[in-house]
């Protein structure tokens, strides 16, 4: 059996990865937060993440992203646990988006 799991990129990889199509970009921080600083994509934050998976089932690819990678690390755990996201390649920015702060 094998077991379905997601992968650690960078703010490089990031960039490349969010120029495929079908590739969703889920910052997973409270609203305030992404409207003080943001990199794009959806805004989903943690608490809601499963009462809006609806919005990200279009998608092949998610990258989930927060601003250290804990918050995101724990939403992409989350996705491998739902069955609707079995066959969706899941991706975390290690780090979180402090690196772009700079």
């Amino acid at each position: 059996m094998t077991t379905h799991s997601y992968t650690d990129i960078s703010l490089p990889g990031l960039d490349k990865l969010r120029l495929n199509a079908n590739t969703a970009i889920i910052d997973v921080r409270d609203e305030w937060e992404y409207e003080e600083f943001n990199i794009g994509g959806l805004n989903i934050p943690l608490p809601d993440i499963r009462a809006r998976k609806a919005e990200l089932l279009p998608y092949d690819t998610l990258i989930v992203i927060c601003t250290n990678g804990v918050r995101s690390r724990v939403a992409a755990k989350d996705f491998l646990r739902q069955p609707e996201f079995q066959d969706k390649r899941i991706y975390h920015l290690h780090g979180g988006i402090i690196e772009a702060v700079d």
